[in-house]
């Protein structure tokens, strides 16, 4: 028991005796089971009413494919967090609104995400959406928070806030064109920010959103990675962006000078490298980056190159651990904490991915 316990203090658990680090546990391990067993029920029912993405410029598959899988990450996450909340009151009254928030401004965009999905909407109405989701946590006390002295320091931190969180949420969701890749991303994310989170006492919100959201892309990785047989769909996409930039920015992330962004930057730099160099291509060839799917993203070069989709995926995933890893390190986490966070992604994501493929 001194073992456990001596073990647990040195990963930065605060109370290794209470039950705080269990709940997040248990959040994890729900969230999973709940997203893995739900899948198959609704890809059958996609299936079976149509929610499919045919074939595209943008995505690989040739036939196809159920795209109702946002939904069932979506109710593994929320399942997760309910039980760990009745198991666990959280005593905080900010951290409970923290947590509502994200969760409400998530649910408006599964929502707009599957209406997307399933019968189009118009790129303004899409972006209308996320805006107002990008204030919706800045009118709750989540945001970047600009300390330069100036009179408009709140205004530009309103700004920084809605632009972080639009270009995450889509970031997010335009890397969502192969098999495993924009899960395995957002697990990774998931469980590096929760490594940090679950160190510092005024993100106790982020650390068990991000239980619950590491866990459901781990269970949606069971039927998604490569050959896939359902994707999150713009639902999912939209909810893995909104929360995973909304919990790295919560708790009032201080601003004073322009290189207090880059550990944040970092836990999501594969994305936002992504997204940046498709845009300004996209521009520099007269067309709008928004309306205008291609392959011209990195896993489609990588897929040029002669990469399977499998390799491909572990490449990105390696980028993206080696990324988040070093911004563990810029913010200040000691080796012991970055090692448990590396071996738990790489044996987590080693048993799924061996499950998915002996099953093919």
């Amino acid at each position: 028991m001194n073992f456990l316990y001596n073990s647990l203090k040195s990963l930065g658990i605060a109370e290794p005796s209470g039950t705080g680090w269990l709940a997040v546990v248990f959040t994890f391990l729900l969230a999973c089971l709940v997203t893995w067993r739900l899948m198959p029920t609704v890809r059958k029912f996609a299936l079976r009413v149509g929610w499919a993405d045919q074939p595209n410029a943008r995505r690989l598959n040739k036939e196809p494919l159920p795209n109702a899988g946002g939904l069932a990450i979506y109710t593994g996450v929320i399942a997760a967090l309910v039980l760990a909340t009745l198991l666990r009151p959280i005593e905080l009254q900010n951290v409970l609104v923290q947590v509502l928030t994200i969760l409400l401004g998530g649910t408006i965009l599964v929502l707009v995400g599957f209406i997307d999905d399933q019968f189009g909407l118009p790129p303004s109405v899409r972006m209308l959406t996320q805006i107002l989701t990008a204030l919706l946590l800045v009118a709750n006390g989540i945001r970047i928070d600009l300390s330069f002295g100036t009179p408009v320091d709140y205004q530009l931190s309103v700004l920084l806030t809605v632009f972080w969180v639009v270009g995450i949420t889509n970031a997010i969701n335009l890397m969502d064109g192969m098999d495993g890749l924009a899960g395995g991303i957002s697990f990774i994310t998931a469980m590096s920010l929760l490594g940090v989170s679950a160190q510092i006492s005024n993100k106790a919100a982020a650390t068990l959103v991000l239980a619950a959201l590491g866990g459901a892309a781990l269970g949606f990785l069971r039927h998604n990675f490569y050959p896939s047989k359902i994707i999150m769909g713009d639902a999912g996409a939209y909810f893995f962006g909104y929360v995973l930039a909304a919990t790295s920015i919560l708790g009032k992330l201080q601003v004073n000078t322009v290189f207090s962004l880059v550990p944040t930057v970092l836990f999501l730099l594969l994305p936002v490298i992504d997204t940046t160099q498709v845009i300004v291509r996209r521009l520099m060839a007269g067309k709008n980056p928004m309306s205008h799917p291609g392959k011209d993203h990195l896993h489609h070069r990588l897929l040029a190159w002669g990469f399977s989709q499998r390799r491909a995926a572990f490449t990105l995933w390696s980028f993206t651990l080696a990324c988040n890893l070093l911004a563990m390190r810029v913010q200040g986490m000691t080796v012991a904490v970055m090692l448990a966070t590396a071996i738990s992604i790489i044996l987590l994501l080693s048993f799924t991915v061996w499950q998915r493929v002996r099953r093919v």
